[in-house]
């Protein structure tokens, strides 16, 4: 006989506290004049909730997540300098989910972002002239309030639309160049916001298997709850 594997959605019954896990593709801008071009960032980018369906229709979450946020930006006063933003985030949502809960639903809340890794990185006539990484740096506010809501298709797939409340930097910061203490953020106004495809954001994924008999009339399938034969 043959073992076939496959990877059916896990549906949780009503009432039950269950825990799920996804990755999320970035696409985001700086909410500025000057934004470069939008930044994809694939990774790493890592969502685990703990889910509460208080009905069919209605839930709630939280959970914790690891996001690479950031943007690109152009200097208005240079054609030839561009720089990219980004920072590596540990993030806390709170939110509620309306709709069928093991289908087509929508979703919303708030995020608090913890930013732990600042990089950037600079561009001269296409060519990268710098770049720099600091964990915990002052350049960036020690935390990220951000609001999002989102939708999600019945095959696990979601789009979600993220706004940062805070401003990408810490336009206080300063720092001495050549001598001179200058404020290089003082200026930039950037409230970061993103589209994003997320996977198995609310679904998790198991694997099982089906046993099926040489002889192809006799085939058994693996009970899954919320499957349909």
């Amino acid at each position: 006989m043959t073992f076939i594997f496959s990877i059916p959605l896990a549906h949780a019954q009503t009432g039950d506290t269950y825990v799920t896990t996804g990755g999320e593709w970035i696409f985001s801008f700086g909410g500025t004049d000057n934004d470069g071009a939008i930044r994809f960032s694939p990774v790493f980018n890592f969502q685990m909730n703990v889910n509460k369906d208080l009905n069919d229709h209605f839930g709630i979450y939280t959970g914790v997540a690891m996001r690479n946020v950031g943007f690109i930006w152009d200097d208005p006063d240079s054609a030839q300098i561009r720089k990219k933003f980004r920072t590596y985030n540990i993030g806390i949502p709170v939110g509620l989910k309306l709709g069928d809960t093991n289908g087509m639903m929508l979703f919303g809340g708030y995020e608090l972002e913890i930013p732990f890794n600042y990089k950037e990185k600079t561009f001269v006539n296409e060519k990268k002239e710098d770049k720099f990484s600091v964990y915990f740096s002052s350049r960036v506010p020690s935390l990220y309030h951000a609001l999002f809501a989102g939708v999600q298709f019945y095959s696990g797939i979601s789009l979600k639309f993220k706004y940062y409340l805070t401003n990408f930097h810490n336009k206080s910061y300063r720092e001495v160049v050549n001598g001179v203490e200058v404020m290089p953020y003082q200026n930039l106004d950037s409230n970061v916001f993103y589209l994003s495809l997320n996977f198995s954001l609310f679904r998790n994924t198991e694997f099982h298997y089906k046993k099926i008999d040489r002889d192809v009339s006799r085939v058994s399938y693996l009970d899954c709850p919320g499957s349909k034969r």
